[in-house]
């Protein structure tokens, strides 16, 4: 059997297209980069990473202080650190319609009030999202053949300068950082990183946190001074973290950060972008968050839309325990909220007496939580003097809306 060893197959009438392979063998077919490892469908290990859904809120202003959660944007969270008086920056997270070619969302990071000084301490501002270790088991970390990662995506900011991907191993306490650079103020750019496999960290094959994936945007010098890691593991210091960033988004105020696109696979080429439907996208968002109220409704809306209804026959002023069954199996036991749909009250629900008179609110009580449901009660209400009270007047309705929050 014969070789043939070309750099590139052209049709005899074009001078472009076609098939490319560079010196590692690697394939490209009119532009479009083959894997070069793994799968051809299903690669992008990152869940919401077009920033499509947003079933919390599209906006959460006055971000400031210590702050660590999911506001906005599905499987995204905002992380701002102050310590010592240090970074007193303010920020808005927000889903926004600003986004490249062949996208309709981004996520988008206002500085509303600018701190360039994040001191000498451990503050600091950033975006992530994390992996589940059982959806990482082929990445076959902790043998000597570890895959490469490529982690891809495009980014808009109005502070220009070099900037850290960094990536953290939380079952053995590994990091990994890698350098990109905004060149550009306030353009979409298109960037890719390539981290090396980690061959001694082992990420556990459970539904637990397996992989971070973090965009820095400012830091003290306590997470500096280190080593630079350059795509390669080592065990977490704190000098190495963010080692190699420059740029801090906070230094000036409405300064911006916006990102999408998002994709993580195996191999040392980034692939195009593998787009998934908004119900796909909504389906695999739900595993870690989701609302009985309908997409875009805003959470404590006072409808009673979505919500569970239970009608008894009989008239009551002891509170049946009501069974409310997710969309979605989650991630693991969540945290159950319930709301009014009388009024949007947090931590209540509505009874009525079927009598026509309006709903009261009474304290929700949460029983029987799992990952496939939970079941809600009228726990009364606590009166002036601290005790807590029960219905008098006999009702036949209980009504509740919720959210359940199972994240990484």
């Amino acid at each position: 059997m014969s070789t043939i060893k070309v750099t590139n197959i052209e049709h005899a009438s074009t001078g472009n297209g076609g098939i490319q392979l560079d010196n590692a063998g690697h394939v490209t077919i009119d532009g479009q980069q083959l894997p070069t490892t793994g799968a051809l469908s299903n690669r992008n290990l990152i869940i919401n990473g077009e920033m499509k859904v947003s079933q919390r809120a599209t906006s959460k202003t006055n971000l400031t202080g210590t702050v660590n959660a999911y506001y906005t944007v599905d499987r995204f969270r905002f992380e701002n650190h102050s310590e010592s008086s240090a970074n007193n920056s303010v920020w808005t997270m927000e889903q926004s319609t600003d986004a490249p070619d062949g996208f309709t969302h981004s996520l988008k990071c206002t500085a509303t009030t600018a701190d360039s000084d994040y001191g000498a301490t451990s503050s600091q501002t950033n975006i992530h999202t994390r992996l589940e270790g059982q959806d990482l088991q082929h990445l076959k970390y902790g043998t000597a053949n570890a895959e490469k990662l490529t982690l891809s995506f495009w980014v808009k900011s109005s502070v220009t300068g070099t900037y850290l991907a960094w990536f953290y191993q939380l079952d053995d306490n590994r990091h990994c950082t890698k350098k990109y650079t905004i060149d550009s103020a306030n353009t979409w750019e298109y960037k890719t990183v390539t981290i090396n496999g980690d061959t001694t960290g082992v990420i556990d094959n459970d539904s637990t946190q397996g992989l971070t994936v973090r965009w820095l945007l400012g830091t003290g010098s306590t997470f500096q001074g280190g080593t630079y890691l350059d795509g390669n593991w080592a065990a977490f210091t704190n000098a190495d973290t963010y080692e190699g960033q420059t740029a801090t988004v906070a230094s000036t105020v409405n300064n911006t950060f916006l990102i999408t696109g998002v994709q993580l696979e195996v191999g040392e080429k980034a692939t195009p972008f593998e787009h998934r439907s908004f119900d796909t996208e909504l389906d695999l968002c739900k595993r870690y968050f989701q609302t009985s109220y309908g997409y875009g409704v805003g959470i404590g809306s006072a409808t009673y839309s979505g919500g569970s209804i239970y009608r008894g026959n009989t008239a009551t002023t002891t509170s049946p325990y009501v069974p409310f069954r997710y969309m979605k199996e989650m991630r693991a036991i969540p945290t159950v909220t319930c709301y009014s749909p009388g009024t949007g009250a947090i931590n209540k629900v509505g009874a009525g007496t079927g009598s026509g008179g309006a709903d009261q609110d009474w304290d929700a009580g949460v029983s029987s939580t799992g990952r496939q449901s939970f079941m809600y009660y009228n726990n009364g209400v606590l009166n002036a003097q601290n005790v807590r009270v029960y219905p008098t007047v006999a009702y036949f309705h209980l009504y509740a809306q919720y959210t359940a929050e199972a994240e990484i």
